[in-house]
């Protein structure tokens, strides 16, 4: 049986629409496949029933594809999704993105961070980031204390999926500001521009399906390997 639910919203419409912003924010890629039904019912807490309302709904929208017999799969042939849309690429174009855990740990949230939203801890991951197996840029990323504390030993290379299978916490929307800042000091030699180079800087705030400000990361990188795009239909 399910748990009792006060929302106005149906449930099942609910769950629709995190899966959703799974996809438009490029947690789950183009023709991936979901979770099993019944994984999603055990995630939820809802039963399987609800999920397949959830997932009739999203083939509605064509957001997925339904496979008798397969499972269901995030539609490759409609929309980009906002990660895509606003991402780095090679100059030669686009790249599998992977990423290296330099330093992750418990900290005292920066002020400059507070002003942004922030409370008064969280978590501090720090990595290199990688384009097909070639560094191209670095990342400092402050999770707030508020969204809760991940298992440092079972971080994947998309800090969505992560927040999403160990916190519950699904990202509803992400604001880029573009500039440029020098290398930070605590940069590894793998990443080519030396400490002070000025970089290609991007600065992210990211708030979480209660619509907090949940996670602010600064990235740093290569204007000679990549190029910052914004893609439009």
């Amino acid at each position: 049986m399910e748990e009792h639910h006060e929302s106005p919203v149906p449930r099942y419409q609910e769950i629709a629409k995190l899966i959703a912003l799974e996809i438009q924010n490029g947690t789950l890629d183009h023709g991936s496949r979901l979770q099993p039904e019944r994984d999603l019912a055990v995630q939820f807490g809802v039963s399987v029933g609800t999920i397949r309302k959830a997932l009739s709904n999203l083939e509605q929208e064509s957001l997925i594809k339904r496979v008798h017999g397969s499972g269901n799969y995030v539609n490759a042939d409609q929309r980009d999704p906002i990660y895509a849309m606003f991402r780095l690429e090679l100059k030669s174009g686009g790249g599998k993105p992977t990423a290296t855990i330099l330093d992750i740990s418990e900290e005292i949230t920066p002020q400059s961070l507070k002003t942004l939203g922030a409370s008064e801890g969280g978590t501090r991951i720090r990595r290199l980031r990688y384009l097909d197996n070639s560094p191209i840029g670095i990342e400092e990323i402050w999770l707030d204390q508020r969204a809760g504390r991940l298992d440092h030993n079972n971080i994947q290379d998309s800090l969505y999926a992560t927040y999403r299978e160990q916190l519950n916490l699904w990202v509803s929307r992400a604001v880029d500001r573009v500039n440029r800042k020098p290398v930070p000091e605590w940069s590894p030699t793998e990443f080519k521009l030396p400490i002070g180079t000025i970089a290609g800087f991007i600065e992210r705030q990211t708030w979480d399906q209660n619509d907090r400000c949940v996670e602010i990361s600064w990235t740093w990188f290569d204007p000679a390997q990549v190029n910052y795009v914004q893609h439009l239909r």
